[in-house]
């Protein structure tokens, strides 16, 4: 037990070294280079926990790696499920039943699109190909932390699919904004989509929320509808992730059972803390918090997601990477084609249709 009389004061400890990684990469997210390509403190402490893992790891008593488990695992959930402080469910309406449906079809095309391609085509584990995809279609790596739990996935199979978030997360905040021109300017035609269409466009295609923000802010002009519609939809995204995870356990338990894994028995795994998320998005929506005191939650949930996130790359040797290859490259790519290409086409036929 982390907190046993015998391993308390190493699990303290721990917690405490992590929480230092994570102060240093909120700080180097809020200089103003690393702020403007939208990269998040997570994604910088993941970066921070690898460096460690892979150069001074030997330099700190191994009694306080109960508390970088702790806050790889306990932190996480307890974080996940505050993340529903962003949400209400009066944003989901908002944006009206297009938003919703193109936040649904992507989501669940690009998972199954991303899962197939990672086990079938290109011979990937079933973890890594399912962590992978979960970072592409619901909302980068804060999805890929949500998901491990529920796979039971070991760190450094997260750090693979989070690096690749952070991959075609970058490169999506400088091609849609290329895109924009190219897509606003024609007054019709297939191409043309109005400020609202290609708002939705970003927000159902997009890895990160943050990168979902940076893109209208880097448009010159952008109009004010076509940033709200792209965070409500990227957030109708986020909230998707508690039913995804729940069916993701259900099929797993499905799937240890016919394999004899369950013992004759099907053992429903449920990710309750997707549930308990849900349950604070719907207590958010009721408005009863002051906006100041949201403001603050966020603010220390983002930190404690940026603990899990370095505690994660904390137990990320680049030894373990040894046989995926380019394999987690080309499923990141193929979904990153589909989300561009495909997610134009499926919010251009579900705008027109609702």
């Amino acid at each position: 037990m982390a907190f046993s009389k015998e391993n308390r004061s190493g699990t303290i400890n721990g917690i405490i070294f992590v929480a230092i990684f994570a102060a240093a990469a909120t700080a180097i997210a809020q200089i103003a280079f690393v702020k403007s390509l939208g990269i998040s403190p997570l994604v910088i402490g993941i970066v921070l926990g690898i460096f460690y893992a892979n150069t001074l790891h030997n330099h700190i008593p191994s009694s306080w790696s109960t508390g970088i488990t702790f806050s790889g695992k306990k932190i996480l959930r307890f974080a996940i499920v505050f993340y529903g402080f962003r949400i209400t469910f009066q944003q989901i309406m908002d944006v009206g039943m297009s938003g919703f449906m193109v936040s649904l079809i992507m989501l669940s095309t690009t998972f199954i699109l991303g899962t197939y391609l990672g086990i079938k085509i290109f011979k990937m584990d079933r973890d890594t190909s399912m962590l992978t995809a979960s970072g592409a279609s619901v909302c980068g790596a804060a999805a890929v932390l949500a998901t491990e739990p529920v796979l039971k996935a070991e760190g450094h199979k997260t750090a693979v699919a989070v690096s690749m978030v952070v991959l075609f997360g970058t490169i999506s905040m400088f091609l849609y904004p290329v895109l924009y021109s190219a897509i606003i300017e024609p007054a019709t035609g297939f191409l043309h989509m109005t400020p609202e269409q290609f708002g939705i466009y970003v927000g159902g295609t997009i890895h990160e929320v943050a990168q979902v923000v940076a893109v209208p802010a880097s448009v010159p002009g952008a109009p004010e509808v076509m940033a709200n519609s792209a965070v409500i939809v990227k957030m109708t995204r986020v909230i998707m992730i508690a039913p995804m995870l729940i069916i993701l356990g259900i099929y797993l338990s499905m799937q240890a059972k016919r394999s004899g894994a369950a013992g004759g028995g099907l053992t429903l795994t449920i990710p309750w803390f997707a549930v308990y998320f849900v349950a604070m998005a719907g207590f958010n929506s009721l408005d009863l918090v002051p906006h100041a005191i949201v403001g603050t939650i966020n603010e220390i949930d983002t930190f404690l997601l940026t603990m899990a996130m370095t505690a994660l790359g904390m137990g990320t040797i680049f030894a373990k990477f040894k046989g995926l290859g380019l394999a987690p490259l080309y499923t990141a790519g193929g979904m990153f084609v589909w989300l561009v290409v495909g997610g134009f086409v499926i919010t251009k036929l579900v705008t027109a249709t609702f």
